[in-house]
C-alpha cells in the first residue's frame, strides 16, 4: 500500500524533490538537481525507481536526465534524441511521460514525439506523427511549436494522445505509425474559422479514470470534456471566471473529477485572489476554493505542468506558482496550506506515491 508521497519539481534553477512523510505535512526538500539546467518536466516509470527529466540549456541545448534511484544520482540520457543532421535543431525538451508497459516518450521543440523502449536510455523518432501530412502547415503559439502534452493510454500500449501549440491534438491507435486529428468541437477565435479541423492553441490534455475513453481539455478557448477518446468535445466553460489557463489535474480514480485553475488571458496570472476550481460532476458545474491560498495582491501564475495529483486514500492536489511558492490541499482541493516556499519559478510539479 502506498504511505507517502514525493512531489518532483522542475524550476529553470534544476529540479527539486520534496519527500513527504505519512501524514503529508512534513516535506524534506533536496536539490538543486540536473544543477545549471532548466527542467520542464519530470515522470517516473511505473513500477521503479527510474526518473526520466525533460530539460534544456542556453549553452548546451535539449537533453533529458535520468536517474535510477529515485533522483540521488542523475545522468544525461539522451542518445537518438535527434531530427538527424538534414532536420530542424531540436531547442528544448517539453515534457516527458511513461506507460505502465515501459515505454517513455519525450515531447520536444519544434514540435515531434520521441520514444524510448528501454526506460529512457536511447531514444528514437516516431517519424509518423511528424510525416503527418498536415505537418508544412503547422503554426506555433506564443509559446513556440512545442509538442508540450503526451497522454499514453492506460489500457493499451498503442494509443496515445498529444497536445500541440498552436496545431491541436492528435491520437495514434498503431504505435505511432499514423496519428488522426482529434479537434472536433473545439474553438479557435484568433483565426479566420472558428472550427478549424487543426490550428486550436490546446494547453493541456488530461485522461479520465474510466478506462480511456473521457478525456478533459483545458484550451486557449474554453475547457471541453470528450467521451469518445477526442473524435467530439463538448465545452464545459461555462461556470468559471475566465476560458483561458494552463494547467489541469484529473482525479486518479473518479472520472467526474478535474482541476483547473483560470488564469487571465493578457497577464497569465490569477486575479488577484488565489484560487483553485474543481468540477465533481464532469463540467456540469465548478466550485471555486481558495482557503489557505493568498487571497489578496496575489499575482500568481500557474503553467501547464504545475498541478498534480496524487494517489493516496485522500487524493492530495497539488499547485506550484511562478513566483517558487508550491502549495497541496489533502481534502481533494477544498483546503491549501504551503508546502514549499522561495523556490525558482516552478514549472512542473508531479506527485509520486511510494512505499
Amino acid at each position: 500500500m502506498p504511505n507517502r508521497v514525493s512531489l518532483l519539481i522542475g524550476t529553470p534553477k534544476g529540479a527539486f524533490i520534496l519527500d513527504g512523510d505519512a501524514s503529508r505535512t512534513t516535506w524534506t526538500m533536496r536539490g538543486p538537481l540536473c544543477e545549471g539546467w532548466s527542467v520542464y518536466a519530470i515522470a517516473v516509470v511505473p513500477g521503479s525507481n527510474i526518473l526520466v527529466a525533460g530539460a534544456a540549456s542556453a549553452w548546451y541545448g535539449p537533453a533529458v536526465w535520468r536517474s535510477d534511484d529515485l533522483g540521488e544520482t542523475w545522468s544525461h540520457s539522451s542518445d537518438g534524441l535527434t531530427y538527424g543532421d538534414d532536420g530542424p535543431r531540436l531547442t528544448q525538451v517539453w515534457n516527458v511521460a511513461a506507460d505502465r508497459f515501459g515505454t517513455v516518450y519525450a515531447g520536444v521543440e519544434p514540435a515531434g514525439l520521441f520514444r524510448s523502449r528501454d526506460a529512457g536510455v536511447t531514444w528514437e523518432h516516431v517519424e509518423g506523427l511528424t510525416n503527418h501530412p498536415t505537418r508544412p502547415e503547422w503554426q506555433p503559439g506564443n509559446g513556440g511549436l512545442c509538442l508540450h502534452t503526451i497522454v499514453p493510454h492506460p489500457a493499451d500500449r498503442d494509443r496515445v494522445w498529444v497536445g500541440i501549440s498552436a496545431v491541436g491534438v492528435f491520437e495514434t491507435r498503431d504505435g505511432g505509425a499514423t496519428w488522426d486529428l482529434r479537434n472536433k468541437g473545439t474553438r479557435q477565435e484568433y483565426g479566420p474559422e472558428r472550427y478549424p479541423e487543426f490550428g486550436q492553441c490546446v494547453h493541456k490534455l488530461v485522461l479520465a479514470a474510466d478506462g480511456g475513453e473521457r478525456l478533459y481539455q483545458q484550451n486557449h478557448c474554453g475547457v471541453y470534456r470528450s467521451e469518445n477518446g477526442g473524435r467530439d468535445w463538448h465545452e464545459i466553460t461555462d461556470g468559471l471566471p475566465s476560458e483561458f489557463g494552463f494547467p489541469m489535474a484529473a482525479h486518479p480514480r473518479d472520472p467526474q473529477t478535474v482541476w483547473t485553475i483560470p488564469l487571465e488571458g493578457y497577464g497569465r496570472m490569477m486575479p488577484k485572489a488565489a484560487a483553485v476550481w474543481r468540477t465533481n460532476d464532469a463540467g456540469k458545474t465548478w466550485l471555486q476554493s481558495g482557503e489557505g491560498l493568498p487571497q489578496h495582491g496575489a499575482y500568481l501564475g500557474v503553467l501547464r505542468e504545475a498541478m498534480a495529483v496524487d494517489r493516496m486514500e485522500g487524493v492530495g492536489v497539488y499547485v506550484g506558482t511562478s513566483t517558487g511558492q508550491v502549495y497541496g490541499s489533502l481534502d481533494e482541493g477544498r483546503t491549501w496550506r504551503l508546502v514549499a516556499e522561495n523556490l525558482p519559478r516552478v514549472y512542473s510539479v508531479e506527485a509520486i506515491t511510494l512505499e
